[in-house]
């Protein structure tokens, strides 16, 4: 452990290059948006590889309404008996959208197979059917990025660990979570059997190596820009107009409302 933690990115580095990249991204978005590009980006891994942080960095400074991330819930009883990629299609992008799949499709050849979540014959199905799936989206002009987040049984457990003893983050650690550890070994075959049959060259599997989270963030974002043909698009200038001038209006009295108490200034007191 001690070697993983000397090979950390420094913070100063780290943090300037990700204002840069998210400045990127923030061009990228905007040529989605003018050219109506409809842009998919799938983010999987074991559990606590560090998906969840690296979707907070791109979408941090993103408009919600162009780029929303999709975190599907346990199927319902309705779910269940439809076409299984049916759910996560009405999730795609219209034209001029960007959606980000914290996990994706990809739970029926992960957790649902290892956790005996579906039958041999449906995981079976799922993986003749999703290269076929994926290629008819990029022949519908969606493109698709997948990144798998690799990070050690040692680094996990750390992490595990880290969640079990913080309370502010202790709703992260699920029984299915803990599970994991002692299931190391099937879901590595099961990732492995899954690249076997959906690394596939309209939609190759990128994978980002997740020890130091500082790395695989700058890596992924850095990655997924360079996979882009985007450019930058000049938004018309806003200019403010001049305030117009006051024509009678009177502020009802404050006691008439009711505000907010002003915590913060017991905040002052203390200081």
């Amino acid at each position: 452990m001690a070697g993983k933690q000397k090979d950390r990115l420094p913070r100063k580095p780290y943090e300037a290059e990700l204002l840069r990249l998210q400045y990127e991204l923030v061009k990228l978005q905007e040529w989605v948006r003018s050219e109506g590009v409809r842009l998919v980006v799938v983010f999987e891994g074991r559990d606590a590889a560090g998906k969840g942080g690296a979707i907070k960095r791109v979408t941090e400074y993103l408009n919600p309404r162009l780029a929303r991330v999709a975190a599907l819930p346990a199927p319902t009883e309705r779910q269940r008996g439809q076409w299984y990629f049916q759910r996560y299609v009405e999730q795609l992008p219209a034209a001029g959208e960007i959606v980000l799949f914290d996990r994706s499709w990809y739970n029926r050849a992960g957790v649902e197979k290892v956790m005996g979540f579906c039958t041999p014959a449906e995981y079976q199905q799922f993986l003749r059917q999703c290269p076929t799936f994926e290629r008819m989206l990029i022949e519908a002009g969606i493109q698709l990025r997948k990144y798998w987040f690799s990070v050690s049984d040692v680094e996990q457990e750390r992490r595990f660990r880290d969640r079990m003893e913080d309370p502010m983050r202790q709703w992260k650690l699920s029984p299915m979570d803990v599970e994991s550890i002692t299931r190391w070994e099937d879901y590595s075959r099961a990732k492995d059997e899954m690249f076997v049959h959906t690394d596939i060259p309209e939609a190759p599997w990128n994978v980002v190596e997740s020890d130091d989270k500082r790395r695989s963030r700058i890596n992924m974002i850095a990655h997924l820009l360079g996979s882009v043909p985007y450019r930058e698009v000049r938004r018309p200038e806003v200019q403010l107009p001049p305030r117009p001038r006051p024509q009678g209006y009177q502020r009802p009295p404050r006691d008439l409302q009711k505000y907010v108490p002003d915590h913060a200034a017991a905040l002052e007191r203390r200081g």
